[in-house]
């Protein structure tokens, strides 16, 4: 059964840049027909996909992010990772990393998110 870890700051400072760690166990990313996602929930609204990375190390983002975010993996360890650049009190946020067969998905398996908070 594969499961999901987040891992980073509880808290960045605006104009900062924000690195975030999924740690995967279960199961190889680079096995399998899979994207992982990254999808953040800020306070009161909805779930937003931010970008993902294909089993193959393809990387997709959200058009609004695409300036900001990088996503990449580090195979060795089994472990993908988010980094927003520019962060500002917008991007508070709990993020989470979520596994499922569509890039863009909001559902799938998914860690149990991490809050990040963007304040001085």
């Amino acid at each position: 059964q594969v499961q999901l870890v987040e891992s980073g700051p509880g808290l960045v400072q605006p104009s900062q840049r924000l690195s975030l760690t999924c740690t995967v166990s279960g199961d190889s990313i680079t096995t399998g027909v899979y994207f992982y996602n990254w999808i953040r929930k800020p306070p009161g609204k909805g779930l937003e996909f931010m970008g993902a990375i294909s089993h193959t190390g393809a990387t997709y983002y959200s058009p609004p992010l695409k300036s900001r975010a990088s996503i990449s993996r580090v195979t060795s360890l089994n472990q993908i990772t988010l980094q927003l650049s520019s962060v500002t009190p917008e991007d508070t946020a709990v993020y989470y990393c979520a596994r499922d067969r569509q890039v863009g998905s909001l559902e799938g398996t998914r860690g149990q998110g991490i809050q990040v908070t963007v304040s001085s």
